[in-house]
Parts: C-alpha cells; sequence; structure tokens
C-alpha cells in the first residue's frame, strides 16, 4: 500500500516557507441495520425473496425466502476460548470463495447506503475440529433455521449439523459451533447471506462520492488491507489464507464493475421489475484477502490494444480521462512493468493491470492485484496545472504499486510483523522503476531526501520500534495498523538499499529472482529471503563478515541505528546507539545490545572510495589516519543507514573544503554532512553552532539537495524559536544565505519566464522563492501576491505549476478574507485532484485567527472536507505558528467526535498527533499532552505509539532549547550582520 499522507515537493518546501513566516426488502434490511449496527446484530429481512429474471442465468438469493427470525447475536464466552484470540487457529484451510455482492448507489428510505451478498467458502479441514471460526465485521446475516450460516460436506464428507452460531464481534469472527467433529482433509463449504452498510470510512466495500455536472455520483469500491475485508463478506483474513475468489456484482444500468480479474460478459438482469447488470469475473490467482478489490463506478478508461499480452487501463471520472489525466500514467505503466519483469526475471502474472484513480480514498494507493486503487493525486496529472513533484508522485506510487504485482502479492509475507518487507521493498524498487521510467530525474539518488532522512529523526527516539516484530506482539487490527509508518516503509527500504549495496545490485536482484521463484503463489518469512540472498552471495565469491542473516538481523530486530564516530589523528572508529535525546531512557531491550554490523565507506582527500566492516563497539583501522591538509568523509553517497561524527580537526577541514570548494564534495555528502551535524547537535554530540555552520557555504550553493536538507533543519530552530526574540536574527541570516539563490534563479529562468530543465532545479526554484518572500528579500513577495492578484482578476491567468504552492500560501498570508474566501471557493470548484491539494494547503498559511478556526471546524464536515483530507488539513493549519495552538485545541475538544466518526481507515492518528504536536517545546505543553494523554487513554488506536513519540518529543525539546537558546541567539546576530563567505 503506498502512502497515505502525501506532501507535494512544493508543499513541503512551502510548509517550512509556512513556519517561517507565518425497494421492501431493502427498506426491512436496512431498518434492522440502522438499528442494530452498533452491536452487530443478525436480524433477517421479513419479506420474500425478490423476483429475479435473466435470458442466461438465474442469480443466487441475495435474500432469504423464510419468515424472519431474530436469534443473539453474541453469546457470553469463556475466558480464553478460541475465539478470543485475534489469530485464526489454523484448523482449517480456504480453496475458494463464490461472492455475489449488490451495492445500493442510492440511500434508502432511512438514507441508508447498503449492499446485500452471500458467499459461499470451499475450505479444508486441516486437523480435525468442531468449530468454525470465520472473520466478519459489520455485517448483519440471515438467518437458517436459527442459524447464521449453512454447511455442507463435499466430494463424499458428511457435515455435523450446526449446535450453536453467534458473532463475536472483540475478535470479529462468525462462530460455528458445532456437534460432530470437522474430519481431517475432508472439504466442505459454509454458507452465508448478509447486508453490510456501504459507508464513507473508507475501509471494506465502501461508498465514494463525487459531483459531475452538477449531480452527484456514487462509486462503490473497497480498501481491505489490512483487515477489512471482513466488512464486505465473511472471509478467512490473514495474508497466509490464501484461496481463489470467484467474483460477481449486481450493479445498475449505466455503470460498469471491475475487480481483480477480468469480466466475463456482463448480462442484464431483472430484480423485482427493475433492470440491472450482473458482471461475473474470471477466477483469480491464488491470492490473499487483503489483495481483493471491486469497484461500481460511472467512470471512463483509457488503455493499451485489447490485444496486447497485458491490458493496461486507467480509469477516473469520465472528465478526468477526457482531459487528459490518465494519459502519463499509461504512458508509464507499460515501461514500469517491463522494468519489472526485467528485474524479477518473471513475466507479469496477470493478464490485465487495472488503475483506477477514486475520489476518496485513505491511503496514496493500494497494490490489489489486478485492480490497483489510487487516490487521483497518485494517479492523475495535468501538465498544465500539475507541477513536477505532481508528476514525480505519480511515478514513484506507480512503480510502488506495480513493484507489489510480484513483491507481496505472489509471494506474500505469512503475517502483519513483516510488512516491513513488503513495504519497504516496495519502497525501495519504487526509485528503480521510476529512475527507469523517467532517466534524467535522479530518482536513485532523490530516495535520500524523500524516504532516509526523514526516517532517521523518527528512528532515533526511545521510542520507535524494530522493523520486524514478533508475531505474538502483532495480533489485533490495530496492531496491524499501526505498523504502517515511515520505519516500515522508509527504514525498510533505506536498509534494502543498504544491503543491495554491500552486496551488489546484480547478486542482490538474482537471490531476489530465486526466492520469488520457489515460493510464488505461497507465504514466506523474512529468513527466506535472507536464504537465498546467501546463495547469491554464496555463488558469486562475495566476501561478506558474516552471513547476510547475522548481519542484516542486527538491522530488524533492533530499534535504532548507530552513530559512527572517527578519529582521524588514531584510526579509532566506534559506534552508539544514535538518540536525539541523550536523557531519554531505552526500555526495549536488544538481543544485540544495540551493536550493528556497519558497512563504513569513506574517502580521503582525492582518493578512491574505500569498505571498512564494524562489527564491534569500538576498532582501529589506520587507513583512516589524515595526513595533513586531507580531509575524510565517510558513508558516500549515504548507502549505510547511520550518522557519522568525526574528530573537530576533521570536522573543520570539511568545514574549509564546504567554503573553498563545495563541488568537490558528492552532492549527496554535501547534505549529509549538514544533516547529520544538526542531528549529532540535537544529540548533544556536537556544538550546535558547528551546525548552524555547515550552512554557511549555502550562500554560494544551488544544488537543490543541500538546501532541501538545510532547510528541513533550520525549520526545527523556527518551531522551537519563532515565538521568541530569536525570530528575527534568524530571518535576517536566511535571507542573507537565500538572496544570491533566488537571483540565480531569476536569471536562469530569464526573469520568471522559463522553467529551468533540471528536475532537481525545479524544485530548488521553489526553494528559492519561497525561503526568500519568508524572509522578505527585495521583490518576491511583490512576485507572488502580483501573481495570485492576476489570477483573481482572471481565472484563466496560468500561474506556473511548480510554483503555485508557494504564490498561493504566500499571496494568502500577506492577504485577507477576500484572498481567503477566493481560493476557498477555487479549491470546491477544483476538478483536478492536485490543485485541489494545493489550494487545500495554501488556505492554512492565512495569519487571521478567525479564518484559520473556520477551517479548522470545516476539516471535520464531510461536506467541506473530504474525509481522507481530515488529517492533512489539521496539520497543514497546525504548521502555521499561529494556528498551532488553535490546532490542538482544536482535536483536545473534538477527540470523542474524531475517534467516534474519523476511526476508520480514513484518519491517520498518528500523523495528526505528530503534526500537531512538533511546536512543543514547553513544561505547560508537556503537562498539557500528558492530561490529553491520561484524558483519553485506551482511545489513541493507531496514534498509540505517536503519542509516546510525541511525549518523548516534546521533553527533548525542552532540553535542548533550554541547552542552546543563548549561543543559538548569539549566533544567528553575529552572522546576520556579517558578509558572506
Amino acid at each position: 500500500m503506498g502512502k497515505g499522507f502525501y506532501m507535494s515537493k512544493a508543499v513541503v518546501v512551502t510548509c517550512v516557507v509556512a513556519a517561517i513566516g507565518a425497494a421492501a426488502t431493502i427498506i426491512a434490511l436496512s431498518v434492522v441495520y440502522a438499528q442494530e449496527k452498533s452491536k452487530n446484530e443478525m436480524t433477517p429481512p421479513s419479506t420474500a425473496k425478490p423476483n429475479i429474471t435473466s435470458t442466461t442465468s438465474i442469480i443466487p438469493p441475495t435474500t432469504p425466502s423464510t419468515a424472519p427470525t431474530t436469534i443473539p447475536s453474541t453469546t457470553p464466552s469463556s475466558p480464553m476460548e478460541l475465539w478470543d484470540n485475534y489469530r485464526l487457529p489454523g484448523s482449517l484451510a480456504p480453496a475458494t470463495y463464490n461472492v455475489t455482492l449488490w451495492p445500493r448507489l442510492e440511500p434508502n428510505a432511512d438514507g441508508l447506503y447498503i449492499f446485500t451478498g452471500h458467499s459461499t467458502v470451499v475450505f479444508r479441514c486441516v486437523n480435525e475440529t468442531d468449530l468454525i471460526l470465520i472473520h466478519s465485521n459489520k455485517l448483519t446475516f440471515k438467518s437458517f433455521g436459527g442459524y447464521h450460516a449453512m454447511l455442507r460436506g463435499l466430494n463424499g464428507a458428511t457435515a455435523p449439523s450446526l449446535n450453536k452460531t453467534w458473532l463475536e464481534v472483540p475478535t470479529q469472527y462468525l462462530v460455528v459451533q458445532l456437534n460432530g467433529m470437522l474430519q481431517a482433509n475432508a472439504e466442505y463449504e459454509l454458507f452465508t447471506d448478509f447486508v453490510g452498510e456501504l459507508a464513507d470510512d473508507l475501509g471494506g466495500f465502501y461508498r465514494s462520492e463525487y459531483m459531475e455536472d452538477g449531480v452527484k455520483k456514487v462509486v462503490a469500491t473497497t480498501q481491505m488491507q489490512p483487515t477489512d475485508a471482513r466488512k464486505a463478506f465473511p472471509c478467512f483474513d490473514e495474508p497466509a489464507m490464501k484461496a481463489v475468489f470467484h467474483m460477481t456484482l449486481i450493479h445498475p444500468q449505466g455503470t460498469v464493475a471491475l475487480s481483480n480479474s477480468m469480466n466475463y460478459e456482463p448480462v442484464n438482469v431483472t430484480i423485482d421489475g427493475e433492470s440491472f447488470i450482473q458482471t461475473s469475473f474470471e477466477p483469480t490467482e491464488i491470492m490473499s484477502t487483503y489483495l481483493l478489490a471491486f469497484v461500481v463506478c460511472e467512470f471512463a478508461h483509457i488503455g493499451t490494444n485489447p490485444n496486447a499480452d497485458v491490458l493496461i487501463r486507467i480509469w477516473a471520472r469520465r472528465k478526468a480521462i477526457e482531459e487528459g489525466q490518465g494519459d502519463y500514467a499509461l504512458e508509464k505503466t507499460g515501461p514500469i512493468l517491463e522494468f519489472f519483469e526485467k528485474y524479477y526475471n518473471a513475466s507479469y502474472p496477470l493478464s490485465k493491470s487495472d488503475q483506477i484513480a477514486l475520489p476518496d480514498f485513505s491511503a496514496g494507493a493500494m497494490e490489489n492485484w489486478g485492480l490497483i486503487t489510487y487516490r487521483e493525486t497518485a494517479l492523475l496529472y495535468n501538465p498544465a496545472v500539475s507541477s513536477n513533484g505532481d508528476k514525480e508522485w505519480v511515478a514513484t506510487v506507480i512503480a510502488h504499486e506495480l513493484a507489489h504485482m510480484w513483491f507481496g502479492n505472489l509471494v506474500t509475507t505469512r503475517w502483519w510483523n513483516d510488512l516491513w518487507l513488503n513495504e519497504g521493498f516496495a519502497t525501495y524498487v519504487s526509485y528503480l522503476g521510476a529512475n527507469f521510467a523517467e532517466p534524467t530525474w535522479n530518482m536513485i539518488d532523490l530516495i535520500v531526501l524523500n524516504e532516509i532522512v526523514g526516517v532517521m529523526s523518527v528512528d532515533a527516539l526511545a521510542s520507535s520500534h524494530p522493523l520486524s516484530s514478533k508475531e505474538e506482539d502483532v495480533q489485533k487490527p490495530e496492531q496491524i495498523s499501526e505498523l504502517f509508518d515511515s520505519i516500515t516503509y522508509s527504514k525498510g527500504a533505506a536498509v534494502l538499499r543498504m544491503l543491495s549495496d554491500f552486496i551488489g545490485e546484480a547478486v542482490f536482484t538474482k537471490g531476489l529472482q530465486t526466492y520469488l521463484q520457489q515460493f510464488k503463489y505461497s507465504n514466506t518469512v523474512y529468513t527466506d529471503l535472507w536464504r537465498h540472498l546467501q546463495m547469491a552471495v554464496d555463488s558469486s565469491g562475495i566476501m561478506l563478515p558474516d552471513s547476510v542473516e547475522v548481519i542484516m538481523n542486527r538491522w530488524i530486530l533492533q530499534m535504532g541505528f548507530p552513530v559512527v564516530t572517527i578519529d582521524t589523528k588514531t584510526g579509532r572508529i566506534t559506534q552508539k546507539h544514535f538518540l536525539l535525546d541523550p536523557d531519554s531512557v531505552v526500555e526495549r531491550p536488544s538481543p544485540f545490545d544495540y551493536e550493528w554490523f556497519v558497512p563504513v565507506t569513506f574517502i580521503k582527500t582525492g582518493g578512491i572510495q574505500k569498505q571498512y566492516w564494524l562489527l564491534k563497539k569500538e576498532a582501529t583501522n589506520t587507513d583512516m589516519v589524515l595526513g595533513t591538509d586531507e580531509f575524510l568523509l565517510a558513508n558516500i553517497n549515504m548507502k549505510g543507514f547511520y550518522r557519522v561524527n568525526y574528530d573537530s580537526e576533521n570536522w573543520e577541514r570539511l568545514l574549509a573544503k564546504l567554503s573553498s570548494g563545495h563541488q568537490e564534495i558528492p552532492v549527496i555528502n554535501r547534505a549529509q554532512i549538514i544533516d547529520d551535524a544538526f542531528n549529532l547537535a540535537r544529540a548533544e554530540i556536537v556544538d550546535t553552532t558547528l551546525a548552524l555552520r555547515t550552512t554557511k557555504f549555502l550562500s554560494r550553493e544551488i544544488e537543490y539537495m543541500p538546501w532541501q536538507t538545510a532547510s528541513r533543519n533550520l525549520d526545527y530552530f523556527f518551531l522551537m524559536f519563532d515565538r521568541s526574540e530569536l525570530y528575527g536574527p534568524m530571518q535576517k541570516y536566511i535571507k542573507k544565505q537565500v538572496t544570491p539563490l533566488f537571483n540565480y534563479f531569476k536569471e536562469l529562468t530569464l526573469n520568471w519566464t522559463k522553467i529551468p530543465d533540471k528536475h532537481t532545479d525545479q524544485y530548488n526554484q521553489v526553494n528559492a522563492i519561497s525561503l526568500a518572500c519568508s524572509t522578505g528579500v527585495e521583490g518576491c513577495t511583490e512576485l507572488t501576491t502580483g501573481w495570485f492578484a492576476e489570477w483573481m482578476n482572471n481565472s484563466s491567468k496560468i500561474i506556473s505549476p511548480n510554483l503555485k504552492s508557494t504564490v498561493y500560501c504566500s499571496a494568502i498570508a500577506q492577504g485577507g478574507v477576500k484572498e481567503w474566501d477566493f481560493a476557498w471557493s477555487m479549491y470546491k470548484n477544483a476538478t483536478i485532484a492536485s490543485e485541489a491539494d494545493k489550494l487545500m494547503y495554501a488556505l492554512s498559511c492565512t495569519k487571521e485567527p478567525w479564518l484559520l478556526n473556520r477551517y479548522l471546524e470545516y476539516s471535520l464536515n464531510p461536506d467541506m472536507i473530504r474525509k481522507q483530507d481530515a488529517t492533512s488539513t489539521i496539520v497543514y493549519i497546525a504548521s502555521n505558528p499561529i494556528g498551532q495552538p488553535l490546532a490542538w485545541d482544536f482535536i483536545r475538544s473534538k477527540w470523542d467526535l474524531i475517534v467516534n466518526d474519523y476511526g476508520g481507515g480514513s484518519f491517520s492518528f498518528g500523523g495528526l498527533i505528530r503534526g500537531v504536536t512538533k511546536r512543543f517545546s514547553t513544561e505547560f505543553e508537556y503537562k498539557q499532552l500528558v492530561q490529553f494523554k491520561d484524558e483519553h487513554a485506551g482511545h489513541f488506536g493507531s496514534g498509540t505509539t505517536a503519542l509516546e513519540q510525541a511525549l518523548e518529543t516534546t521533553k527533548a525539546n525542552m532540553n535542548w532549547v533550554a541547552m542552546n537558546k543563548k549561543q543559538v541567539l548569539e549566533w544567528f546576530t553575529n552572522e546576520a550582520s556579517s558578509p558572506s563567505v
């Protein structure tokens, strides 16, 4: 699954700057559902089954033909019965499902959108048992003689009679107790008939809405990962419970139905005198429930030739397709698929690849096998409106999801504790796929900024977690959901990138290919991959200090990473667990005592790259001793997941080289020096003024990566000090440093009339304008407000797509209600999702508290802000110094509403907590956070870990501010008035 909280490059840059600147059957069913959905009670409808006619087939009944009976949905449970466990017992193994679903795209008399369905699952009995546990959540069942299901034996097997059935709500099971034993190796089938709500909660089988020509359109769609297939139909909802799925959808005339596999010819059917379409689909490959997808919509599509080996189709709102917004995705999907076929040495496993852009979607995208679902911003691109950052996002998300078609779908990890391998791998190779599709973008390097630098800050907390957890520690759905974080995605990508580097990409891919070949259509644990990589290493003759498994276990079974300290006078090299807060207490034990096997790469002045394995806490390597006027640089191109510290003499030599000839240091390492120094300073390992000195060369730097890294790190200073007397000197220093960059891009773009050719130059142009406007560089604010005013006067006036976020934010910050209301109107009328996202962010830039409060109220009103965007809207407002306390008060006062109405797949509690508290640095704010934790204990869901991290970060911020404020004020004051170096 693609990440859920995306900010475009321009928005990220501008966020920094903002911080700096400021029918009767159906009626009966739905009535019951409305009354009982909170209890998940089984109450069947009271009418006869509908009359269904077809010229080619008869649809199995979706409503019962018997009079209603009401039976209790729950039964008192003794402690620690099998149904008290969140994991299936493994006594049954599904083989096939035959599922028919009928979503209603119009509300019933009670205003509810519902779906009805029935399912037959064929399963094999692995171990003799008198109990069937099958997942079910928020479904209401038809009664069969007082039971929730019907059971029969297959191939001569006799099914025992049913004793008792009920819904075990806490663990989300339909429980079927039998009067006899199911026999080992015998096959049986279980039939259920049910109704569920087609809610707008973005999980399971849900609805999405959009307006087209003034008419509201409803889409029925899905998001099963990780544990919501059970909301669509009863199923064995665990990744290892793979099966073949036979899907049928009943849907209105004028709509199209899609699923994982190709459809058979749709047929017209009549139900209660009304004409519908019945679309059945070819059997899927054997696959996990979380990869199922089905959609009913009125979308249009573009695609490849239907006779192609692999049919590729891009689906979206009809107008989006007509405007060509799907063209870029179609253009790049084929080449990326071909890249991965070569990379994996395996053909694409399916006959088609559908990709669909949904108006409402909680994540960035989801790798459903054969039917990938996306947010509109992750699939659609309009060159006239969308920025180069939007384009990059589309390319990388498509590559991420297509990578899963093999790694994750064809071969699937056994349980969610190894989610990091699935998502970390797809994140890493998405940059390879995007680099193939767009070779001039230098995507292989941009992974450092986009993934690695950010996650190192999270993993440097004592409240971080290892990549791989024990199975027994990941049981409940909320525990599973909590794993979908930056550690899983970005650190997973970083350590796999490091592994690929020290064994070599060719060896890495060779091991990967044999792994996929052996385990296709089955499940694995992470050690299976290590074994195949070891086989490739052995056959290649590469010498490692230990096995792949022994080396990598230190990176995945313990949290964090080391800081490697090199003394260039003696060659002494040490490692230590790096913690942003040196006073934090690490309570999580490590099986390796927080030591790593570290592949240390380094160069000396004018020399070639060398590698040294640091296997203990301390060692000596005389190759690292420097001669006169030499410098040493370690962790070349940041291929290793560690930070580097040096003796003071080498730090001074690196600073001197940055001052005299920064181009002699690789661009990634120029960014690395900045990032390491600032983080080492926060950890009290080096002096804060040393970190600040790494930014002095920026007055002559024109490359994006160093500037972006410096902006992110200086943003921390503004978060801590923008409400203090430090703000003015900081502003003056940034203004001095960015003025040459602003003038450089003014000249390069012929006075802002031309777009830079280089991909990263386009990003750095945004940096230049954003930082210049926020710090008062002459002519900048007039430039952006002038562009915005022209747009207000003539909405056909085009602002450069790359600059829109910056221009919108700057103008709204400088303006008042007139500018805000205009931007809100443009947001509500935007037909391109990426444009709406830019406006949604820019609306948070206003300096008017009442407008920010109004915007906060809008954020939890789905008629104003889509549920999928609620988190990002509140976080955007909190990024504004004026909005932060307003957002904090708002979520505290609305927490019960947020939990109850937004607690499904639509809300990132972790992202919300981190975003609203990142500025906290006082004892008062810490006590407020503790009080918030106590008042809502047990109601933080997937944000539980983020809350602990916020408490830890706030403490660290308090200590850092107390220790550094005086010297930072002196440094900025002195440097702001001194000439540039």
